[in-house]
């Protein structure tokens, strides 16, 4: 299974101490170099800098060139580059956050997960204690919906009665 990931899912997995999710579910992930350079840069949390400057084995860099592309020209270039490189791959899964990138990707052909994705299929895998993330997630910057939190949680309801 070859997965691609854009950095917000990268980001947020680290803030609430739950990266190791993705080796678990994928094996291995795969993201564009500038998706390390906006996980390194100066603005993000010193613990994703620290963690993108030594990255685990499971993690592949890949260089994307960003081609002219209209359909892509409205995202950053981080998702820009997951999505190029996801299309490139032949990829199984991008995982991505931004709304716009999401239509895009699936527009694309591509199928695509979020974060609350990885933490939905590592709750059935029994891998992670949702209420815990959830928790945590939602003393981020991580913006949602609370309807699609709300759903998640009904969906997993048995696991926040423990």
């Amino acid at each position: 299974m070859i997965v691609v990931s854009d950095t917000s899912p990268i980001c947020y997995l680290l803030l609430i101490g739950e990266i190791e999710l993705l080796p678990k579910l994928y094996k291995q992930v795969l993201i564009p170099d500038i998706v390390r350079q906006e996980l390194s840069n100066a603005r993000s949390p010193d613990l994703v800098q620290q963690w993108i400057n030594n990255p685990p084995e499971w993690l592949i860099i890949e260089t994307v060139n960003l081609p002219i592309n209209n359909d892509l020209e409205l995202l950053d270039a981080g998702e820009q580059a997951a999505i190029i490189l996801a299309e490139q791959q032949k990829a199984s899964l991008i995982i991505i956050d931004d709304g716009l990138a999401r239509k895009i990707a699936c527009d694309q052909g591509l199928r695509v997960t979020g974060l609350l994705g990885v933490l939905d299929e590592a709750t059935r895998q029994n891998l992670v204690d949702l209420p815990a993330a959830i928790t945590l997630l939602r003393k981020t910057t991580f913006r949602v919906s609370s309807s699609i939190i709300d759903s998640l949680i009904v969906r997993h309801k048995k696991d926040f009665e423990k």
